[in-house]
């Protein structure tokens, strides 16, 4: 995985890892970043609705998860870097398209390392995909290392600069020891939050749209909700600016279904579906399986949300009412729904995922009935670190004001 994730901390253990969980801890408990990724989605998720709306204009048919994915894009950069990207769009000519193909085809070409054992020997002949991912590793290297000198210089020029941003921390603490973090280690902190903040989101939303194409009883149940919570049904209820200003925190805390029904797309589609861990010492499973000191331990989160024994007999159904009690959200326990990962290594991001989900859900599903443009569609994976849905999901949109 170093070739693309480098010592992020994704990567890395012991003092690394403490360290970029810390100073990532401090920024995603702060107010302000709650309150400004909040603006943020907010924003983009309207810019994301108007193109929808041109495509719903024209019977368009329309890739969502490639506008999900260029949507999660903008908003990472601007949270975590303080930069702006206008990349939504249906075209792919725009500003960031090429850095985002070269990551994701990076994500894909690294994972299957897993199962090549020739990889090694292709990355030293350079030939076959290793040669192209050190291509795509030239786009991503020049994007970042040029994001990083554009942020040094703004910070420069304004002491007050953009220092609510993940990118600018991590600036201000590489000036105590600039040998050790230097742009090479920025550069490998910035990948990690990419990939941790662009691609699980848009996942995650990709299958949402999906189920709730297979699913049109569900979809109408939570455009029900979405509309009562957000208690915006007057004049400018129709107007896409103003119906995303309006989903304040509270109105997003009223929408249980819809919180439920992501989680339950989580449950059966998680973003990360397999993930693994070292044992630092000689240990026992509850089964009785021993494990050594070194074992690596993988547990397929993938498969765990379609286990009978966890989940009940109805495991494979999409059911967002399981997470209700009375119509309020319940959640289970992280080790059993492990789509944030548990323990000291909970996601930090959590919150910040499901605020995201949830502001692009409401505007995107308030505005816009969604059809698969096959009906008969049997979305599969394609097989990488974040599970993406191969070939797309082409769909075509209806509007619901006119």
């Amino acid at each position: 995985m170093s070739d693309l994730f480098g010592e992020g901390i994704f990567a890395v253990d012991g003092e690394k890892w403490r360290h970029q969980r810390k100073l990532a801890s401090y920024e995603f408990s702060t107010r302000v970043l709650r309150d400004f990724s909040s603006s943020v989605f907010r924003v983009n998720g309207a810019k994301l609705a108007k193109v929808i709306s041109e495509a719903a204009s024209s019977s368009t048919v329309f890739d969502m998860q490639n506008l999900l994915m260029k949507s999660t894009l903008n908003s990472i950069f601007k949270v975590g870097f303080g930069v702006d990207l206008d990349t939504v769009s249906i075209s792919d000519d725009e500003l960031g398209s090429r850095f985002s193909n070269a990551f994701d085809d990076s994500n894909r070409i690294v994972f299957w390392r897993f199962v090549d054992i020739f990889w090694d020997l292709k990355r030293y002949l350079n030939i076959g995909q290793e040669a192209q991912l050190k291509k795509n590793i030239r786009v991503i290297d020049d994007f970042v290392f040029r994001l990083i000198r554009h942020k040094r210089e703004l910070m420069k020029c304004s002491q007050e600069y953009g220092k609510e941003d993940i990118l600018s921390r991590f600036i201000i603490a590489s000036e105590k020891d600039p040998e050790a973090m230097n742009d090479r280690y920025l550069r490998d902190i910035i990948l990690n939050f990419l990939i941790a903040g662009k691609d699980t989101s848009a996942n995650t939303l990709s299958w949402f749209f999906y189920m709730m194409c297979k699913k049109p009883l569900i979809q109408e149940k939570i455009v029900a909700e979405i509309n009562a919570a957000n208690r915006f049904e007057g004049e400018y209820g129709c107007d896409i600016d103003d119906f995303a200003s309006s989903l304040t925190d509270e109105a997003l805390d009223r929408m249980h279904y819809l919180h439920a029904a992501l989680t339950e797309t989580l449950r059966l589609y998680p973003a990360l579906p397999v993930d693994g861990k070292v044992a630092e010492e000689d240990d026992v499973f509850p089964d009785g399986f021993k494990v050594m000191k070194g074992d690596g331990v993988n547990y397929p989160a993938y498969a765990m949300g379609r286990m009978t024994y966890l989940w009940g007999e109805d495991a494979e159904e999409f059911q967002p009412d399981r997470w209700l009690e009375n119509g309020v959200f319940q959640p289970e326990s992280p080790y059993k729904f492990i789509a944030f990962n548990a323990g000291p290594r909970v996601c930090l991001g959590k919150d910040f995922a499901y605020r995201q989900m949830k502001i692009m859900a409401a505007i995107l599903l308030h505005f816009f009935e969604f059809k698969l443009k096959d009906d008969s569609m049997n979305a599969t994976y394609k097989t990488m670190f974040t599970l993406h849905i191969a070939n797309g999901l082409p769909l075509v949109s209806v509007h619901r004001c006119n």
